[in-house]
């Protein structure tokens, strides 16, 4: 089975993104914790999440890849936001739990001029301190594009920070279609290559989940760019091999595309006639 869906506005809760899934045709999604922007979060009603975990078995739903705010930046040269950054995880992670075994992803961050050793060790610093044996979420590093003094576009990176933590079995990566073809991986040409080249750094075991996005930008551009399926450089043929690829196929996709519903449904539905049943 296809696990795919889209971005989902949170603020009516569990229930209402479900059931807006539902509409979609979607069996899986992704959803903000809090405002994309950082600040505090909404609280979480516990009979809305038990209706809707009654609903996502009664729909066969998969692992849901709930998003962390952008302005979450564990390596950055403030002390301050490092430090908000550090709350606003803990403060997920327990948040989390309500809904048990879900994926949780993050953008790993942007050092800032402090250079991507440094960057490095704080994230899996922050990481250490936050994670903890109990939970059930597993969290992600989302792959990038190389923008900035962004860490996490290059296999390698994301390879040292797991490295450096110590609950691994916690710890998963999200790999985005646009931010690889952007960061120079050419999934359109090589996919089994760039798989390859991620199971010998990283380990093929970690990946977890995937977005699913065309990219306006031509290969190694380093801008993340997203574009609708099918109108960008990587192409709709590249994009149905990745959801029909041995090694890809049975993991959650979450479409980021500048879409509406009517435009997400309708590339739901291009995803799934495309996918070849086992």
């Amino acid at each position: 089975m296809l696990y795919i869906g889209c971005h989902l506005p949170s603020s009516k809760g569990y229930l209402a993104m479900g059931r807006h899934a539902v509409a979609l045709g979607a069996n899986t999604f992704a959803f903000f914790t809090r405002n994309p922007r950082g600040g505090s979060a909404k609280k979480i009603n516990t009979s809305d999440v038990e209706a809707f975990l009654k609903l996502a078995e009664s729909h066969n739903f998969g692992t849901l890849v709930a998003h962390a705010p952008y302005t979450m930046n564990l390596c950055s040269n403030n002390l301050s936001i490092r430090e908000f950054g550090r709350n606003m995880l803990a403060d997920d992670m327990k948040r989390m739990e309500m809904t048990p075994g879900q994926y949780y992803n993050f953008h790993p961050g942007s050092h800032v001029g402090q250079g991507v050793d440094l960057g490095i060790e704080q994230i899996a610093e922050t990481l250490n301190n936050v994670l903890t044996k109990e939970q059930s979420t597993t969290v992600l590093l989302e792959g990038m594009a190389g923008k900035g003094s962004e860490i996490g576009s290059k296999f390698e990176e994301l390879k040292a920070i797991l490295d450096k933590v110590e609950l691994k079995e916690k710890m998963g990566v999200c790999l985005d279609t646009c931010h690889l073809w952007e960061a120079g991986y050419d999934i359109v040409n090589d996919l089994n290559g760039v798989l390859e080249e991620f199971d010998r750094i990283v380990g093929i075991k970690y990946l977890k989940a995937m977005h699913l996005n065309d990219s306006k930008n031509p290969i190694a551009a380093h801008k993340d760019r997203h574009e609708l399926i099918g109108e960008g450089h990587i192409g709709k043929e590249a994009l149905i091999k990745i959801i029909n690829h041995p090694e890809l196929r049975k993991l959650p996709f979450i479409l980021e595309t500048p879409n509406d519903d009517e435009g997400y449904a309708n590339e739901i539905k291009l995803m799934q006639s495309n996918y070849t049943k086992w």
